[in-house]
């Protein structure tokens, strides 16, 4: 699908997918031909739940951390959703209800104490975002951190050496095209390095949303392309197209 069709499907402007892409945060494919996006159905899911989370109260970056994290859970994300739109549901009946009393009231009907005027207000916070924090969030990285920490200095050392190899040889064919053999060969061997050694295991989609996670966030960008211009991009390409040959 082209970008107005998803437009009209999804019920955004053209601006915000274009706004998206920019980001890093949906990446569809470009036509050969003319470079427009082209929207597959993987992407569409994605889209759905970038729109769940939004109307979840996430913010862009956080719902780039969240569908970036090692430990994202799709079948969790729904669930959490749903808990999060149950919630909401629930906290504007209580505003209707307090409207219609203000209605009555203002008409001279009934009385209102203080606190009634204010009945589903309560917007302090986001009730899930912890939640979703420690499912995506911290918990992955702090597993990984510790797996780290508990290795002697000479491990830790080697596996330093080895992602500093291993990211000098993608950027050695970062020119190359995303879907070649050559490049999904090297995908699958940072795909099992990474397994082998982090203390967690990278599901594909896990394993994509981290080259995801290698354009949204401007830390892994900067590091990344450290060992080449536009490498924290081809990788995200990459590793996107690696999960979903696997499947």
């Amino acid at each position: 699908m082209n970008t107005n069709q998803v437009a009209g499907l999804a019920g955004v402007s053209v601006r915000t997918l274009h706004h998206y892409d920019e980001i890093g945060l949906l990446c569809p494919d470009r036509n050969p031909d003319n470079g427009y996006r082209e929207y597959s159905d993987k992407d569409l899911d994605l889209l759905q739940q970038i729109l769940f989370f939004k109307e979840c109260g996430f913010s862009l970056a956080e719902i780039g951390k969240l569908l970036g994290s090692p430990a994202y859970d799709r079948d969790k994300a729904f669930v959490l959703q749903k808990k999060y739109l149950l919630h909401e549901r629930k906290r504007i009946d209580a505003m209707l209800e307090t409207l219609d009393k203000t209605m009555k009231s203002w008409k001279g009907e009934c009385n209102m104490t203080q606190k009634e005027k204010f009945g589903g207000f309560d917007m302090t916070h986001n009730p899930y975002e912890e939640e979703a924090r420690r499912l995506w969030g911290d918990e992955a990285v702090d597993r990984s951190n510790a797996k780290i920490r508990s290795m002697s200095a000479h491990e830790q050392n080697a596996i330093a050496k080895g992602m500093d190899e291993l990211f000098m040889e993608l950027a050695k064919i970062r020119s190359e095209l995303p879907d070649s053999d050559k490049v999904q060969k090297a995908m699958d061997k940072m795909y099992h390095y990474f397994n082998s050694n982090f203390g967690c295991h990278y599901t594909l989609e896990a394993f994509a949303g981290l080259g995801q996670m290698y354009v949204n966030d401007s830390r892994f960008t900067r590091n990344i392309d450290k060992y080449g211009d536009g490498l924290s991009a081809f990788l995200a390409r990459a590793m996107g197209i690696y999960a979903e040959k696997q499947v």
